[in-house]
């Protein structure tokens, strides 16, 4: 196996100029993303659409099979099916993002945050075993599992850590770094070359761009699917980040980044638009049924939008199930709602034109 890497301490020194197009480039697309954000009287409408998108395409990159439609299936059961396609682990993705922001609210970016949104990404899944929310105490390698003489990458071993770990927490709350993007590409090479914990590094890694975007006051909400972009260019990506390893390629490593920033915030701006359109059109519609709760409706159905009538009536706030059944029926009628089951009891009501809006 190879020898463990150790990577240099942060800051590396940065030759900017080659890097001031994508630079503005990427800042440009992220303040677009946050005039759409900013200017939203109900927030709810947008973050768990777009948070749940990221979450899916964060875990398909460790290997789970769950689309968007299977995670809010999941959520309108009873959460005892059998769970094959990995969306626990989605839904943890999603909970450890709100968990980051509530946290970063009023505190800086620590290694108590990390530890504390790890925790919550590993409970009941894949890895929960590997001690969640503590650094990792062995050695570890990156590569086809049960064939270290073939790991394409061996992280620093465990002892070095801590240091490592407290000199990528200074580096990311300091003010020093000339650009706070070129600051989120560098920490986020850090920690995926740092690889402190024994899983889960990948989707923390990448959690922590939006929530740095967040804690930096780019982002109201961290809801950028970065994910996408590495994926999609994830033999690229790996080869970048390796190049940094082994000639400090910071340059061609932060151009990548600065570049999938830039798509990124733009198709999360196209779609989060498409979102409030949607909801523009449907809110039209909806006034033409008479009820009260109808506009409630509406808001909750971008929340969740597959879901009961038991889930309606007890957020609702509807005293009368007839009410509620009268209420779906109108939204049927409008064909905002299909109900899939077709039976008289334990019925499933879906929220098609959301859920592919976030195909």
């Amino acid at each position: 196996m190879k020898a463990p890497f150790q990577p240099p301490k942060l800051p590396p020194c940065i030759d900017y100029v080659p890097l001031i197009r994508s630079i503005g480039k990427a800042h440009d697309a992220i303040s677009e993303l946050e005039g759409t954000l900013s200017n939203i009287p109900n927030p709810d409408l947008l973050t768990t659409p777009l948070l749940t998108k990221e979450a899916v395409l964060s875990s398909r990159i460790e290997g789970t099979q769950a689309t968007v439609k299977d995670v809010f299936e999941y959520e309108a059961s009873d959460r005892s099916e059998d769970d094959t396609l990995g969306v626990r682990e989605v839904i943890n993705y999603r909970v450890a993002a709100r968990e980051g922001l509530r946290l970063l609210s009023d505190a800086p970016l620590s290694e108590n945050v990390i530890r504390a949104i790890h925790r919550i990404l590993m409970q009941d899944v894949r890895g929960h075993q590997r001690a969640p929310g503590e650094f990792r105490r062995v050695e570890v390698y990156v590569g086809q599992k049960d064939l270290p003489d073939q790991a394409r990458y061996v992280p620093p071993l465990p002892h070095v850590i801590p240091e490592l770990m407290s000199n990528l927490m200074v580096y990311i709350n300091s003010e020093d770094e000339q650009d706070e993007l070129v600051q989120i590409g560098i920490a986020h090479y850090q920690f995926e070359a740092i690889h402190p914990f024994r899983d889960g590094n990948g989707r923390i890694g990448r959690l922590l761009i939006p929530l740095m975007l967040y804690k930096q006051k780019r982002l109201s909400y961290p809801v950028i699917y970065i994910s996408e972009f590495l994926e999609r260019y994830k033999d690229e990506y790996h080869r970048l980040l390796h190049g940094v390893d082994e000639k400090q390629d910071w340059n061609a490593w932060l151009e990548f980044f600065l570049g999938g920033l830039t798509m990124q915030a733009h198709n999360t701006t196209i779609t989060a638009l498409k979102i409030l359109q949607l909801y523009d059109d449907l809110k039209n519609r909806v006034a033409t049924i008479g009820s009260r709760y109808g506009i409630n409706l509406l808001d909750l159905i971008f929340k969740q939008p597959i879901f009961s009538s038991a889930y309606v009536k007890s957020r609702l706030g509807a005293k009368s199930e007839t009410t509620v059944h009268q209420l779906l029926k109108e939204f049927i009628r409008l064909g905002i709602l299909t109900e899939e089951t077709g039976q008289k009891r334990g019925r499933r009501y879906v929220f098609s034109s959301l859920i592919n809006l976030l195909r």
